[in-house]
């Protein structure tokens, strides 16, 4: 698995690739956003650890740019704790989002969940791919198509929506879904769970405005209308 760490702090970076390689990862950096982009774009890592506060180009504007033409999973890292830009980092397609200072051990943790998502071989007994109406999962490769037409999701985005066509019909709160989703040793701001089905339903419904598929349950949380 190879590995794409971009920040600005060169001893972080080194620390960083250090405690990753001995993991058995391949680790290529980057010092800014420019060069994440075009490391994306030549390298095709596996997943992305991304800095938020960088020159040339910041962390969320990058993170941006690759998801014009990528699905890679991507970690941000920030200095800033306020819950805003996390909302904001999400908003522009990041899967996770961690503080500094961190515990390398979480960082790893984390890795490793979405590595495992993003590479599931999960399969369906009918053929790996899930319809519902117009949306359509392809479950080995992980891409999501709407009337025949790719989405492109992120590896969360995935997670979310392939979860709650499983479970038609059902609806979930959202911290159920921050339990099932995002459940590896940490608890997310539950707002993230509103800015995935925002950007779903921006990708997947026909109007997203009155939504078809991606429905609300008011006052106890979200579903998927069979």
């Amino acid at each position: 698995m190879k590995i794409l760490v971009v920040d600005d702090e060169a001893l972080l970076v080194k620390g960083i690739r250090f405690n990753l390689q001995n993991e058995g990862y391949e680790v290529i950096t980057g010092s800014d956003g420019l060069e994440a982009v075009q490391a994306v774009r030549e390298q095709s890592p596996d997943l992305v650890v991304l800095d938020v506060m960088m020159p040339n180009m910041d962390g969320f504007t990058a993170c941006g740019k690759i998801r014009e033409f990528s699905n890679v999973p991507i970690i941000l890292l920030t200095a800033k704790t306020d819950d805003m830009d996390k909302l904001i980092g999400f908003d522009h397609g990041a899967d996770d989002y961690l503080t500094k200072p961190f515990n390398i051990l979480e960082l790893k943790a984390r890795i490793r969940a979405l590595l495992r998502r993003a590479n599931s071989t999960e399969k369906q007994a009918a053929g790996n791919t899930l319809t519902i109406g117009s949306i359509t999962l392809d479950l080995d490769g992980r891409n999501a198509y709407r009337s025949g037409q790719p989405a492109e999701l992120t590896a969360k985005e995935f997670d979310v929506i392939e979860f709650l066509m499983r479970n038609p019909n059902r609806v979930y709160s959202r911290e159920a879904l921050l339990d099932t989703i995002w459940a590896y040793e940490y608890r997310s701001d539950i707002r993230t769970v509103d800015v995935h089905i925002r950007r779903l339903r921006e990708k997947l419904e026909e109007n997203p405005a009155e939504p078809k598929y991606i429905l609300t349950k008011w006052g106890v949380g979200y579903y998927f209308r069979k």
